[in-house]
């Protein structure tokens, strides 16, 4: 994650992440499956263009989550 997401705390976003099987990273890399991009994004939103990643926003991300 990185930025400031509209609703969720970065604490609560990584609870429903982790509580749906997924890993929250504190880094970037070609093996992260998807970057979730708040307002002020910083260094990591341009490493992951850079590096071709998926990049999601917080509702997208919550509807990843509902989908399962």
């Amino acid at each position: 994650m990185t930025g400031t997401l509209p609703t969720l705390s970065r604490e609560k976003a990584k609870e429903l992440i982790e509580g749906a099987g997924g890993k929250v990273s504190g880094s970037v890399s070609k093996k992260t499956s998807y970057v979730v991009a708040g307002e002020d994004a910083g260094t990591k939103l341009a490493k992951a263009e850079t590096l071709g990643l998926r990049i999601i926003d917080e509702e997208k991300l919550l509807g990843l989550l509902r989908s399962g």
